[in-house]
């Protein structure tokens, strides 16, 4: 199974053209594989619709570009579900493969997450819905058996006192 993909922020231009994309406009992200990993291409519509059609990606979508907003800054640092998953997704430890997902679900429930289709099974592609980064995660395949415990360890990790 592939390890876990860093994350990737969207682009403000598009890969081919370098142009800027302007609040509004509809582009294209495309993921193909690059040895191992994965490649993000953020494309304006024209470089979309001109792209060589030989080349298959792994997963794709349409959406609409939006400057990201200013970031807050945090009254007290607290580790949450997204913090703790970019953390764990960084450290990639192939220990804590469950817990991503668990939290990848957990995102995707309080819609900060959208699941992307993919060709693969064992790959799980998300988009945050704020940042526009993608996210991709290996898919561990729990059973419904194992939840329950996966569920405890995640609660451990987000209590105040949790450590990784």
């Amino acid at each position: 199974m592939q390890a876990d993909w860093e994350i990737k922020s969207r682009a403000h231009a598009c890969a081919r053209t370098a142009r800027e994309f302007q609040p509004g406009e509809v582009f294209f992200t495309m993921l193909t594989r690059d040895g191992d990993g994965f490649c993000r291409e953020d494309l304006s519509e024209e470089a979309w619709n001109s792209r060589n059609d030989n080349l298959q990606p792994f997963s794709f979508w349409k959406s609409k570009y939006e400057p990201p907003a200013a970031r807050p800054p945090e009254p007290l640092p607290r580790d949450d579900a997204e913090g703790l998953l970019r953390r764990l997704i960084s450290d990639n430890d192939p220990t804590y493969a469950n817990v991503r997902y668990i939290l990848a679900l957990m995102l995707e429930r309080k819609r900060l997450l959208k699941p992307i289709e993919s060709e693969d099974d064992d790959m799980l592609v998300y988009e945050h819905v704020g940042t526009g980064e993608t996210i991709v995660l290996a898919n561990p395949h729990l059973g419904f058996d194992q939840i329950p415990e996966v569920q405890r360890e995640v609660t451990l990790l987000l209590a105040p006192d949790g450590t990784v």
